[in-house]
């Protein structure tokens, strides 16, 4: 299948949408730009996640026993291993494919072992502070470690998902699952999804852990907590590295900040993968867009594009899930397009699934006073194998009755589909989105049904 940015289920064909289902669906080439965070499993009201946290901190803290045992090279083999993680693809890799941390840095994160009075005696509650202790420790170091340490349940837990979701598993090896009795990484065969392409396992992670920036992390220590706590007017303000050697040499202080996290552990809340803008946002986008002129006097065309982006990805989720967008040229024009995977999860776009083997459906913005038959062509060249035979044009004003005809013979010479949506509709969609009465893609389902009407039986 070639769609653009595919995730595992468009992969599979399997209609469901991010909004229902417990875990993030990957994406097959690229990462999910989010974190497993250690201390939404620390605060989470289930057991199973508390036990989860303890068993990732017993895991890291293991580290202690081997610098105190003077196995330093086995400690720095270690945590080279649960650096990274690839089967569960998170971060900013375009590829899936990350990289462990080096040897250097490795004996910097194990000297804390031996080098901190009270670490060395009773470990991390919150192994997330290593942030304020190791430099080049980041937050993707944070979540893969994490992940690392709680693979065994990762698999069970993408098994589970998999069979309720019926998402093909088959045989792989994972090369590096920690055994928590053993305290080491171990092979092991079992039953996974795999990536396609590459034919790695992938591992799914619910996504009530997931957070763009970790609880825990130091610039939330430095703005929030040194600059308020510890910062004497007129002294000069810490470099990291700087900053780093005093926590280091001052760990009781990142001790109380970390309890100060702890007891606002109530705004600690997961980062959703989309979120919709505010009622009262999307109505003044829609003014906003209204009150522009047609063309690109004073760049109306880009910011036509800009408000109509973020309030359409609103207005049509959770039916539609937020693919790409992106900018073509053709003949010397810039369109810009936004692209959504289509779910199927209403009887609309079933149909238009079935009708128009619309895997994904395009939206091509025009900021012109008139649309006309060349905009048609265009969007035409563009409905290929990844798309179907379906699309919509978001535009200005109403399509003359020739534009009109346009599409109607498309339909009939090539069973092509092509709706236009106007200011009115995308006017009628925001009202509809504020009342919360009825949702918004609805609109799109009366264009779609009228120009049903108009095509010739």
């Amino acid at each position: 299948m070639s769609i653009i940015r595919p995730r595992l289920t468009d992969y599979h064909n399997i209609p469901i949408t991010q909004e229902e289902v417990d875990f993030a669906i990957p994406f097959l080439d690229e990462d999910i730009p989010l974190y497993v965070d250690p201390f939404l499993l620390w605060k989470s009201p289930s057991m199973q996640d508390n036990s989860l946290h303890l068993s990732i901190t017993n895991s890291f803290n293991h580290l202690s026993h081997l610098v105190n045992k003077r196995k330093e090279k086995e400690a720095i083999d270690l945590i080279i291993r649960a650096s990274e993680c690839d089967e569960v693809g998170f971060g900013n890799s375009k590829t899936r494919t990350g990289k462990r941390i080096g040897t250097k840095l490795a004996s910097e994160i194990t000297n804390i072992f031996s080098s901190i009075p009270q670490i060395s005696k009773s470990g991390f509650i919150h192994f997330e502070e290593i942030q304020l202790l190791v430099d080049n420790f980041s937050k993707d170091r944070v979540s893969d470690i994490a992940c690392n340490y709680i693979q065994s349940f990762l698999v069970d837990y993408t098994i589970e998902q998999c069979e309720k979701h019926l998402i093909p598993i088959e045989k792989v090896t994972i090369n590096n699952l920690y055994d928590s009795k053993l305290n080491r990484f171990v092979k092991e065969e079992t039953y996974l999804p795999v990536n396609p392409i590459t034919k790695s396992p992938i591992l799914l992670v619910p996504k009530r852990w997931l957070r763009f920036i970790p609880w825990i992390n130091t610039d939330d220590y430095f703005k929030n907590y040194y600059i308020k706590n510890l910062y004497v007017d007129g002294q000069e303000l810490p470099d990291k590295v700087k900053l780093l050697n005093f926590n280091r040499s001052n760990y009781d202080l990142v001790k109380t900040y970390t309890e100060i996290k702890e007891k606002q552990f109530e705004n600690c809340k997961n980062d959703p993968l989309f979120n919709q803008i505010p009622v009262t946002s999307a109505t003044r986008k829609m003014s906003t867009i209204i009150k522009l002129p047609t063309g690109k006097t004073n760049n109306a065309d880009i910011k036509f594009e800009e408000n109509a982006c973020q309030l359409l990805t609103s207005l049509v989720y959770p039916h539609l899930d937020f693919a790409k967008e992106q900018s073509r040229t053709e003949s010397g024009v810039q369109i810009r397009d936004l692209i959504f995977y289509n779910n199927r999860s209403v009887d609309f776009l079933k149909e238009i699934y079935d009708t128009y083997d619309c895997t994904q459906i395009v939206m091509e913005l025009k900021n012109v006073k008139e649309v006309k038959q060349e905009h048609i062509l265009q969007l035409n060249r563009y409905l290929k194998e990844q798309f179907g035979k379906f699309g919509i044009i978001i535009t200005r004003n109403p399509p003359p009755k020739k534009v009109i005809k346009n599409v109607i013979d498309l339909w009939s010479a090539h069973r092509k589909c092509i709706l236009i949506l106007d200011d009115s509709d995308l006017k009628l969609m925001t009202e509809v989105f504020n009342s919360k009465q009825r949702y918004p893609i609805e609109v799109i389902k009366r264009k779609y049904i009228e120009f049903t009407r108009m095509c010739p039986s």
